[in-house]
């Protein structure tokens, strides 16, 4: 192993994954093959820890795998456009928004069958009621 190489433990300590993840990721296509030792063992580079850093920090954001995939697309695309990249950041913010709309109203229902509910010992119960209604 070349003194700039690093084994896939190490790699993904540095990135903050798990090596299961690495794996996940080289197989997507999201982290170019690596090269391997005599004994078939992976060595990282510096640059492949930074790519896997910009996929971590993609899925913190929410990105999903394909999203990820254009984003380091254009990422190691220097005569890229940002208005592409701004396009796809927009989407996944209304995504974002439509989900969080989606929640608010489930959580809006269920305080308000909770509201409805005695929760005491009688059997009757509102939220159950509701669940059970076609």
């Amino acid at each position: 192993m070349s003194a700039a190489a690093v084994s896939i433990g190490v790699a993904a300590r540095r990135a903050g994954v798990s090596t299961r993840m690495v794996r996940h990721y080289e197989s997507l296509g999201l982290l170019n093959p690596v090269a391997r030792t005599d004994g078939n063992y992976r060595q990282y580079g510096e640059a492949d820890v930074h790519t896997l850093r910009f996929i971590r920090r993609a899925r913190d954001l929410g990105f999903s795998m394909e999203e990820i995939a254009q984003l380091l697309g254009l990422w190691q695309d220097q005569a890229r456009a940002s208005a592409q990249v701004k396009q796809i950041a927009q989407r996944h913010i209304d995504s974002l928004a439509e989900r969080i709309a989606a929640m608010q109203a489930m959580q809006r229902s269920l305080q308000q069958l909770v509201g409805c509910c005695h929760g005491d010992a009688r059997p009757e119960c509102p939220i159950l009621d509701d669940l059970a209604a076609q």
